[in-house]
């Protein structure tokens, strides 16, 4: 039983390994892509994403694999979303669709704020957003989050105040509240309609090393 466990787990280890491999190969390409089709120099690119270029370099030869964080900045200069930059083939399409029934529910404690998870189970580590309605009165306190994170609250209908470390902010539709929330947090649905607005959470491994 053990000697089967141990060529079972080796078989994961690879799989896992050429995984990885294949994934960094088609990143550098879709790198060296992007970057040629803005006209951009490795030095440019450099300048603009943070990322040291020697680093980019290597991603582009396939010699290393690169941070979550150092994707996310080179994403961010090359104007494209991280999703895309990871994709595996650029080439075959992607469409990929949730039903109303597989989209998880979270509540809050009062029951009156609704968490709709809409966000890629993939992306769950570093990106999450969500679909909120709230009732009027409705309050959502979140524990912090991972140290550097940050939140932004979109607000479709109704008003919205967000509380941290005792500073308070009003947001109504059409307004955007971003803050950190790596400390305890609270939104509130304020007024007397209902609220609807989208949350996006981006965690410290994307945006911190």
């Amino acid at each position: 039983m053990q000697e089967q466990a141990e060529r079972i787990e080796r078989g994961r280890t690879r799989d896992l390994l050429t995984g990885a491999q294949a994934l960094s190969g088609q990143l550098g390409k879709t790198i060296q892509r992007l970057r040629k089709a803005y006209n951009l120099s490795l030095s440019e690119l450099a300048e603009q994403s943070g990322v040291a270029k020697s680093i980019i370099s290597q991603i582009e030869r396939n010699e290393t694999n690169p941070t979550l964080a150092t994707i996310w900045r080179l994403s961010q200069a090359l104007d494209v979303s991280i999703e895309r930059v990871l994709a595996t083939n650029d080439e075959e399409p992607f469409i990929e669709k949730a039903s109303r029934a597989d989209t998880p529910i979270l509540v809050s404690e009062d029951g009156r704020v609704r968490l709709a998870i809409i966000g890629w189970v993939k992306t769950i580590e570093w990106l999450q957003w969500y679909d909120v309605s709230a009732d009027p009165g409705g309050v959502l306190d979140s524990d912090p989050h991972q140290r550097g994170s940050v939140e932004s609250l979109s607000v479709r209908e109704g008003v919205f105040e967000v509380e941290v470390a005792g500073v308070v902010q009003t947001a109504r539709a059409g307004e955007t509240l971003r803050y950190r929330c790596d400390r305890p947090h609270t939104v509130r649905c304020v007024g007397e309609l209902q609220g609807r607005a989208t949350m996006v959470v981006i965690m410290k491994a994307a945006v911190m090393e």
